[in-house]
Formats: C-alpha cells, sequence, structure tokens
C-alpha cells in the first residue's frame, strides 16, 4: 500500500507483437470506476436508455478503449475499491474487462509493439485519482470568467423582430442581443456567450475562419460590447480545413490520409505535421485577433480514420493516432490562443492522455431525458475520477431535447453544482418561448434565475477548488468515496457528491420525484442550505424534500462560503419571472451603446 509500480512489457523485434494482455484478480463486490463518461460502452444512446440500471460502477463491462463520439472525454485510467489503480501509457486502442468475462478477473489488453502500465496502491482511492491526475496532467487552471453563468443556442439566426414581435434595432445578432438583454432584464448574470456553428460563410458556416457579416453584423464591436458587460465571447471550432484552406491544405499533403467521406466533415488536420498544425493555427488566431476569448473544440473523434495502412506525418500509424488526436487538437488550439492573452479557455467534447493540461470539458450531445440526466450526474463523476476536474454538460441536453419542465429544472440545479453552467441549446428558442406550452415558462425561468445567481456567487469558490486540482490533482467535482471510502453508504450513493471540500449536493434525476436519500460523509456536521437551523451529524443516510426548484444542498459546519437566503431568492425569481422584460427599452440601450462609439 502507498507504493507505484511500473510494468513494462517489450520484445525484440517488436514487430512481432500485435497486443499485450494480462489478468488481475478480482474480489467478489468489488467496485471498478474511471475510463469513460458514458455509463455504458457502445453506442452513446444506450447510456440514457429507458430503464437503464448501471451506474458509477463499472464490474461486469467490457470497455473498449477507443473514442466514440460524441460522449467522448476519456483516460486509459481506472480505481478499484480494492485499493489499486491502474494507468495504461499508451494511445495504442485496447479494452478493460472488469468481470464480463470471467467473474475473478480482471482483464486488460492493448495493441502495439509494447505497453507500459502503471499500478497505484493506496488505501484511500482520492491518492490514486490525484496521482494519476498528475502524471496525466497536471489539469488546466481556467480563468475565473470560466466559473460564471454560460449563455448559447445551437444555431444562430439574424432576425428582424424579437421573439414577441419588438423589431430589431440594435446593432449586433438579434438572438444574441435577445438573450444577453433578457438575461439582463431578469437579472440573470450571463459571464459567458458562446456561439455554435455557424457563424461564417460557407456550406457549413465556418469557412477559413472568416466571420459572416449577414449572419452576425459588427462581430467585433459585439465582443466589445459584452465584455463591458463582464461576458466573453466563444466561438465553435472544428480540427478541419474549409474554404480556400482546404484546396490549399489538401495541395501541400497537410490533411489526414485514409479520412472517410462524411458530409460533415472537411479534410481534417494532420497536427504531427508542424506545417500543417500553423496553417490551422494561422486561421485560429484571426479569430483571435477580433478579440474571441474561448473556443467550443467540436469533433476530433468523428470520421477520424482508424484502419488501414495510412500513417500521419510523424511516422505512427493511423490507428496509433486515433486516441492521440484529440490531445493534439486541444493542445494546438492551446498553443495559439496563448500567444494573444492569458485567460482563455479551450472546450473540447473529447479527451484522451494528455487533453487535460490544456482545456475544459463538456459532456457531449447528450440526450434530453430524464435518463440523459442520470447519466449526466455520472459523466461529472466519472470525468473526476479520471482527471477532467473542469466539465460541464449541454443543460436540457443537446439529443431529444423534450423541454419537458422537469427535467429542465432538475438540469439546471446540477449545472449549478459543475464547474461549467452552460445553458442551451434549447431547440434554439429560450425559455421564453418554447415550442411548446406553457411557451413563457416562468418555473424554468425563475429556477435559472435562482441557480444562476447562485453559480455566480460560487465562481470564486469554483475557481479556488480549479487552483486545488491543478496543484494536486483533487477534483472539484467529488463521489463520496473519495472521500469516505470506507462506507459502503459512500459507494453506492452514486447520485451525491461532494463539490470542492464545502458542500454536498444530491442531484434529482426522476420526474414526480420530491425526496432524495442523501448520505452524509462522515467526520463532520452538514447544515441543510434549503433550512439553515437542520444540522445533521455526518456518517447517516437521511431523507429530504426537495421540490422542483430544490436541489439538497448541505454546507459543512464551519465552512466560510456563504450561500444566501436561497428561500428569499427562490421567491424573488418567481416573482420577477412573472413580468416579461421592455425589449423595446432594452434594445435601444443596444443601438445607443454602438451609436456613442461612431
Amino acid at each position: 500500500r502507498g507504493k507505484d509500480f511500473i510494468l513494462k512489457l517489450s520484445a525484440q523485434p517488436s514487430a512481432d507483437i500485435v497486443k499485450w494482455g494480462l489478468a488481475v484478480d478480482a474480489g467478489k463486490k468489488e467496485y471498478f470506476t474511471g475510463l469513460m463518461e458514458r455509463v455504458v460502452d457502445g453506442r452513446q444512446e444506450a447510456s440514457w436508455a429507458s430503464g437503464i440500471k448501471q451506474a458509477m460502477n463499472l464490474r461486469g463491462q467490457k470497455v473498449d478503449m477507443i473514442l466514440k463520439p460524441t460522449t467522448s472525454v476519456y483516460a486509459p485510467f481506472y480505481i478499484s475499491s480494492r485499493g489499486y489503480g491502474v494507468f495504461a501509457k499508451t494511445d495504442w486502442p485496447g479494452f478493460y474487462d472488469f468481470c464480463a468475462s470471467d467473474s475473478r478477473r480482471v482483464k486488460i489488453e492493448f495493441e502495439g509493439p509494447s505497453l507500459e502500465l502503471k499500478f497505484y496502491t493506496s488505501e484511500n482511492p482520492a491518492d490514486l485519482v490525484k496521482a494519476h491526475a498528475l502524471d496525466a496532467g497536471p489539469p488546466f487552471l481556467p480563468p475565473k470568467w470560466m466559473f460564471t453563468p454560460w449563455r448559447w443556442r445551437d444555431e444562430h439566426t439574424n432576425r428582424a423582430a424579437y421573439y414577441d414581435g419588438t423589431p430589431v434595432t440594435g446593432p449586433f445578432n438579434s438572438e444574441v442581443m435577445e438573450d444577453v438583454l433578457m438575461m439582463k432584464g431578469y437579472g440573470i448574470p450571463c459571464g459567458v456567450y458562446w456561439i455554435d456553428r455557424p457563424w461564417g460563410p460557407g456550406r457549413l458556416g465556418y469557412d477559413d475562419f472568416e466571420i459572416d457579416s449577414n449572419r452576425l453584423p459588427h462581430f467585433a464591436e459585439n465582443v466589445k460590447w459584452l465584455d463591458e458587460m463582464n461576458a466573453k465571447m466563444v466561438l465553435w471550432i472544428g480540427p478541419f480545413f474549409q474554404g480556400n484552406m482546404e484546396t490549399n491544405a489538401v495541395k501541400l499533403g497537410y490533411n489526414l490520409a485514409g479520412q472517410p467521406p462524411q458530409r460533415n466533415n472537411y479534410p481534417m488536420v494532420d497536427f504531427t505535421n508542424p506545417d500543417a498544425k500553423k496553417f490551422w493555427q494561422d486561421g485560429v488566431a484571426k479569430l483571435l485577433k477580433l478579440g474571441v476569448a474561448g473556443f467550443k473544440l467540436d469533433r476530433a473523434e468523428e470520421n477520424i480514420p482508424e484502419t488501414g495502412p495510412y500513417k500521419v506525418f510523424d511516422g505512427r500509424t493511423i490507428r496509433e493516432n486515433r486516441n492521440a488526436y484529440p490531445p493534439m487538437y486541444v493542445k494546438a488550439t492551446y498553443e495559439v490562443a496563448k500567444q494573444y492573452r492569458d485567460d482563455f479557455v479551450c472546450m473540447p467534447r473529447s479527451a484522451y492522455t494528455g487533453s487535460s493540461p490544456y482545456g475544459v470539458f463538456w459532456g457531449g450531445d447528450i440526450g434530453g431525458t430524464q435518463e440523459g440526466l442520470r447519466a449526466t450526474i455520472i459523466a461529472a463523476q466519472r470525468a473526476a475520477v479520471m482527471g477532467y476536474p473542469n466539465w460541464g454538460s449541454d443543460t436540457c441536453g443537446y439529443n431529444k431535447q423534450l423541454m419537458e419542465q422537469e427535467v429542465c429544472a432538475r438540469w439546471l440545479a446540477l449545472s449549478c453544482f459543475t464547474p461549467i453552467m452552460e445553458v442551451g441549446p434549447t431547440k434554439n428558442l429560450a425559455f421564453w418561448n418554447l415550442p411548446r406550452e406553457p411557451k413563457y415558462d416562468a418555473t424554468l425561468i425563475a429556477v435559472w434565475r435562482l441557480y444562476a445567481r447562485l453559480h455566480q456567487r460560487l465562481a470564486d469558490y469554483g475557481y479556488e477548488q480549479a487552483k486545488h486540482a491543478t496543484e494536486t490533482g483533487l477534483p472539484i467535482v467529488r463521489p463520496l468515496f473519495l472521500v469516505d471510502p470506507k462506507a459502503p453508504a459512500a459507494w453506492a450513493n452514486w447520485w451525491t457528491y461532494q463539490y470542492g471540500p464545502d458542500l454536498l449536493v444530491s442531484p434529482i434525476w426522476e420526474k414526480n420525484k420530491r425526496t432524495q436519500e442523501v448520505y452524509l460523509p462522515a467526520g463532520h456536521t452538514w447544515r441543510d442550505a434549503w433550512n439553515p437551523d437542520q444540522t445533521y451529524k455526518g456518517g447517516q443516510t437521511i431523507t429530504v424534500k426537495a421540490e422542483l426548484h430544490q436541489i439538497p444542498i448541505f454546507i459543512r459546519e464551519g465552512s466560510t462560503v456563504q450561500l444566501g437566503d436561497l428561500n428569499a431568492e427562490w421567491k424573488e425569481s418567481e416573482a420577477i419571472a412573472q413580468k416579461r422584460p421592455d425589449l423595446k427599452a432594452l434594445d435601444a440601450e443596444a443601438k445607443a451603446w454602438l451609436d456613442k462609439r461612431r
């Protein structure tokens, strides 16, 4: 216990080796977790299938270690309740079989001419997680603004009128203005505004890293307008050559060989080629010069070649390049962003060993059902175990955007207690003009206001925990088994976690549920944030009430964290949400802002 061991496997000649394998004995009730965001391996939809029972524990699963879209944050690292962890230091594909084919063994197998495995041992699983996070990282320290509320839509259209028919006279994209002005009117903080594809010309809306001035008029001024309201602009990008860049890049051989045709993609950048990387980075630099503060890094695990005789520029086979590609993508973006500013964010959806030092992450195209919310609670904690402390999800879901009031309300509460609280895509609409009844959803607006304001108040706390994660490897989101590993309930109560050392939350994912069983870690007294006069001794499971707007929240006794009067905040939010903001007056303010600067 407390020692690390390295196992190196190699042979001469190495060309004779196709793959390596070994097995580790497993106990009858041994618990395993890590490896991937998704609840179960295979098609991502299986992770939010109706009636799914699997949760954090990977026992009984065989997990292929090759990136799959779109819930695609992976790490070839797992921990065991028996006091050890294993980290495969390789980009080659492989698998972990957790007692699926043999109930008494964990089987490990990886392709490639050699294999290095690091075994960590400790009775405290937090030590295993910290050691791996630092070995694979250390994790990127994001700027403080990342911990403020985000807003986005999937596709922006520039319209002549706002949702309620008010004419647009302001100078910027109508939907950007509508979101920012409505949030201002409600008192909902907006620290980040992200514009997804399309934002440029061309078939898919991002050719040559140029801004489409019809869709996004006065873009540079729009960025400055947001800056003056303490909001940063983030744009979608992909690892592609597009527009005129495509013609030149292909001619120069800068693209990945063997890439299969697919209508949503352009040729992908071979990031192992320094000239190809620089050519692509010069495009990203155009956006940074306009004041863009960060990027959503999409794709990189989708439509990428993985079989065939092809090699990348540095001589690796495309098979070995498959898992290595996302870390190279985020590193290339990080490098160019660093040339223009220090307070930036790169947010990929796909990750593997080597990604964490350069980015923050989101959970991909998750389903917008109650099971999608369930999968997100698990993904947040799995990401933490894997060494990705800065993480968030598409609040209310991306696939199957049912926009169910109860699912969205519970998801808003969950997102408050993840480092990234990003609200969207909401079918390219908003809670004030939904495609179902009530179209103007005052309840969701009030819940959003409540938790966005709380998330804003926690920004300093989140940032301090991120610094701690960078320095020590201990994640911000902490599954209960990381803080109270001797308690069986800490391994079983997977829906409850600590947010840093001082807060404990228990997100509710099931519709029509108004109570929650919560395990409180031993060694502390915990105060109910909704009923501040009520305290509980740790080391017990309690049942608490939780109305639609309430996520169970407990504050560690002795903590200096201040959440404010949540019940008063809720009443105020309910009242404010009943009245629609005056868009005509708010629009005039935006117009006057640009007129004053001309």
